[in-house]
């Protein structure tokens, strides 16, 4: 029998299902000997103190001393031109460093972030993991940049950016105003503590495990992003679950809570083997809940990265030999289904 969407979510309140939290027993290899202590460059502070009257020197200072970090800054995150066009970013940039809202946004983020001694600390020691088991990694440079909004965190070819005012704190007064843009159901994870999970996410997807091209079926779609953030369980210490894949409290208590009939749902709808692309990404995708089970519900969103995360941490358990290099070269996601005997929890 099939369920219409009003059914699916009275069944899910009805069973009341208590489907225990997934602890897991994540298993790390010992990195002490490994030497890493990453800094991150303070670009933020060295722009907001620009003197308009320096902007050609500094101009000239930045392209050599970072780079392409500085060319994509100015190109991609300002987008106020190549610095190579000094008259036109001189004429800018005299405007942008007077301005009110760049002056409030560049003392916020002073006040916010004096230091970024905690986040280097806990790069170093999620940089010392992924050092581990991929050695050939050339850990890059960080800088930390206000970019008027445009990215949290940018990866370029030779440095990992952080853009600081992405992470002034879920209630900062800045945030409301680009609601039209930027959610509040996004805004709200734009706290401090964000910005290692963040970075290690950036270096994961973009860097050591972007997705094949041959991740047709929702399936396949559930056990990468179940891989990646199984990957964040190991690479990052004492860091929540809700941190990690982006949920609320009270998200996280829901989908523990109905873990099982999430699966159940996705069994019952044949989602598994899907290859609508448009119709699998809704269980993929940012959203403040899911739309499925009827509007402006308690739902979390994401239920196919959370249930393949779920599958993911069982075929571990069951497969201890395997370490986290090996997992992710695994590319036969039915392998690890069947590996996994999962059953919903």
């Amino acid at each position: 029998m099939k369920f219409n969407i009003a059914q699916i979510y009275f069944f899910f309140f009805i069973l009341g299902m208590s489907s225990c939290h997934q602890s897991a027993t994540i298993s790390r290899p010992d990195v002490s000997e490994i030497e890493l202590d990453i800094r991150v460059e303070r670009f933020d502070q060295e722009f907001s103190a620009l003197d308009t009257a320096a902007i050609l020197q500094k101009n000239s200072d930045w392209q050599r001393h970072y780079g392409l970090f500085y060319t994509d800054f100015m190109t991609e995150m300002l987008e106020v031109g190549h610095p190579t066009d000094s008259v036109q970013v001189e004429s800018i940039l005299k405007k942008v460093l007077v301005k009110k809202d760049f002056v409030d946004l560049s003392k916020a983020v002073a006040v916010q972030f004096p230091d970024l001694k905690k986040q280097q600390q806990q790069l170093s020691q999620a940089f010392k993991y992924i050092k581990y088991y991929y050695p050939e990694y050339i850990v890059p440079r960080f800088v930390s940049f206000i970019g008027g909004f445009s990215f949290q965190t940018i990866s370029g070819e030779d440095y990992l950016g952080i853009g600081l005012d992405m992470f002034l704190g879920a209630d900062s007064e800045f945030y409301p105003a680009l609601i039209q843009s930027i959610p509040r159901y996004i805004s709200r994870r734009f706290t401090p503590e964000n910005i290692t999970p963040r970075i290690v996410e950036t270096v994961l997807r973009q860097e050591l495990f972007p997705q094949h091209n041959g991740d047709v079926n929702m399936l396949q779609h559930m056990i990468y992003n179940g891989k990646v953030l199984y990957a964040m369980d190991v690479l990052l210490e004492n860091v929540a679950d809700s941190l990690k894949i982006g949920y609320t409290a009270q998200q996280m208590e829901w989908i523990q809570r109905y873990q099982e009939d999430v699966w159940a749902w996705f069994i019952q709808e044949n989602l598994l083997y899907s290859t609508d692309y448009m119709g699998i990404q809704k269980y993929f995708s940012e959203a403040p809940f899911t739309r499925e089970l009827g509007e402006n519900n308690e739902s979390a969103p994401k239920l196919g990265s959370y249930i393949g995360w779920m599958i993911v941490r069982k075929f571990m358990e069951k497969n201890p030999e395997l370490d986290l290099k090996q997992l992710l070269a695994k590319e036969d996601a039915q392998e690890i289904l069947e590996g996994s005997k999962f059953r919903g929890k």
